[in-house]
């Protein structure tokens, strides 16, 4: 039996309608691809990477299931530029767990964000974003995320139920293997209406309205040999980095 609950999709020429109408959208690959005006191959050449992430030492639950990069970006109008590295920093009103911490990651490789898909990905999400809220700079941080199962659970958002204290969040997911659970949940920040679903089509994008919706991922799993589920989550803020 079947237990996934796939997401509802949204056609991509009515996703800045459906983010402005209900706080977030979900699209499929294919038209990932169409957005970012990418061929599915330059995007799928972005996932090995994920296979060389450090292990991620700032989890205050004690865990090592969860493994990361983390770079940062400014896009203005067509260009992408990277920022000199920094500290992830999130209040504690946004993350009661990992709050308050300068959290110094490992930056993104090189051979990652000179691939071609890159810049057309985060370009194409930034347009999206100015497409709902108005023309702007767009300060977005990139992360690189592997939940795996080798202690035998792991958890996509120890932090639970949470805004990220920006304008939008997209997430895309990269890979499941080998597991179960990592259903997505995203509940409206001022209301009782939310709505559940499980990516499960490698590039698929869930994209928020971080102000609007309240969004988690419950743990994962295992279900066969190295389980673990890796993500790329874009966060666009405007008005410059949390500090």
């Amino acid at each position: 039996m079947n237990s996934i609950l796939a997401p509802e999709l949204t056609p991509i020429g009515q996703l800045p309608a459906t983010l402005r109408q209900r706080g977030f959208a979900v699209l499929d690959a294919a038209s990932v691809c169409n957005l970012a005006a990418c061929t599915p191959l330059q995007l799928q050449a972005l996932s090995p990477s994920w296979n060389d992430l450090p292990v991620d030492h700032h989890l205050k639950d004690g865990g090592r299931y969860r493994r990361r990069r983390h770079s940062c970006f400014v896009v203005e109008g067509e260009n992408v530029r990277q920022v000199p590295h920094r500290a992830h920093w999130q209040p504690i009103e946004y993350n009661a767990l990992h709050g308050g911490m300068q959290r110094m990651f490992e930056p993104m490789q090189p051979a990652s964000l000179q691939q071609v898909a890159w810049p057309l990905l985060v370009r194409a999400l930034a347009t999206t974003c100015s497409a709902v809220k108005g023309a702007r700079p767009w300060y977005v941080e990139a992360h690189q995320f592997r939940i795996d199962t080798a202690g035998g659970i792991g958890r996509p958002t120890p932090e639970g139920a949470h805004r990220d204290g920006v304008d939008f969040v997209a997430i895309l997911l990269i890979e499941r293997r080998g597991i179960k659970g990592g259903e997505s949940r995203v509940f409206e920040a001022d209301g009782p209406h939310g709505q559940r679903f499980t990516l499960s089509e490698p590039w698929t994008l869930l994209m928020l309205d971080d102000e609007r919706v309240i969004h988690e991922t419950t743990p994962i799993q295992p279900t066969g040999e190295d389980g673990h589920r890796d993500t790329l989550v874009l966060t666009f803020r405007a008005n410059g980095f949390q500090e």
